[in-house]
C-alpha cells in the first residue's frame, strides 16, 4: 500500500515541475539546461516527500536544514568568489548554486537511507550538473565544489535513520487481574 502512495507522490510531483510550461520558462535556454533546472528544483521536493513516506520527520528537517546549508553557502561564496563563467556571460561561476540545491538532498538521502535511495538521487544530481557544464553556465570544479559542500554539511547534519519498530505494549487492569498486551503493526 505505501510503495503506491510514494510512487503516485513522485509522478505528481515530475507531473507539476515537467510540465509544459516549465521547460519553456526561460527564453534561450537549452532544453537540456531547464531539464536540469528542473531536477535541481525536483530533488529536494521529492527526498522531503521520501522522508515523509517513511514518516521520518526529523529527516524532513535533516533533508531542509543541509541544502539550506549547501546552498546558502554557495550562494554566498558566488558573490565572494569572482570566477569568470564559461559563457562569459557574469563573473559568478564558482560554485554552482543549482548543483548545490541537487547534491544536498541526495547527499542527505544517502547519508541518511543508504546507497538505494543514495544512487539514484546521486544520478538525478549528475544530470543536473552535467547540464549546468553543457550549458557553460559553470566548470566541472564548480559542480564538485558544490557536491563536496553538500558533502560536507550532510556529515555534520545527518544522523543514520532507524525505523521505529511500531511495537505498542500496555498493561490493563480487568476485575479479576491485570492483562499484559504486545501489539506489533507491520
Amino acid at each position: 500500500m505505501r510503495s503506491h502512495s510514494i510512487y503516485s507522490f513522485l509522478f505528481a510531483c515530475a507531473a507539476a515541475i515537467f510540465g509544459p510550461g516549465m521547460l519553456s520558462a526561460h527564453a534561450g535556454t537549452s532544453s537540456m539546461e531547464n531539464a536540469g533546472r528542473a531536477v535541481a528544483i525536483a530533488l529536494p521536493v521529492a527526498a522531503s516527500g521520501i522522508a515523509a513516506w517513511k514518516d521520518d520527520w526529523n529527516g524532513v528537517g535533516e533533508i531542509f536544514l543541509v541544502t539550506a546549508a549547501t546552498v546558502g553557502t554557495a550562494y554566498g561564496l558566488k558573490h565572494v568568489v569572482h570566477e569568470d563563467r564559461p559563457d562569459h556571460s557574469d563573473m559568478k561561476s564558482f560554485p554552482s548554486d543549482t548543483s548545490a540545491l541537487a547534491f544536498a538532498p541526495a547527499q542527505t538521502l544517502w547519508d541518511r537511507y543508504g546507497w538505494t535511495w543514495g544512487v539514484p538521487a546521486y544520478a538525478a544530481a549528475a544530470f543536473v550538473g552535467y547540464s549546468r557544464v553543457d550549458a557553460r553556465k559553470h566548470h566541472w570544479w564548480d559542480v564538485a565544489a558544490s557536491a563536496g559542500i553538500a558533502w560536507g554539511y550532510s556529515a555534520l547534519i545527518t544522523t543514520r535513520y532507524h525505523r521505529n519498530l511500531d511495537m505498542y505494549s500496555g498493561v490493563y487492569a480487568t476485575p479479576n487481574g491485570a492483562m499484559f498486551a504486545l501489539d506489533y503493526h507491520f
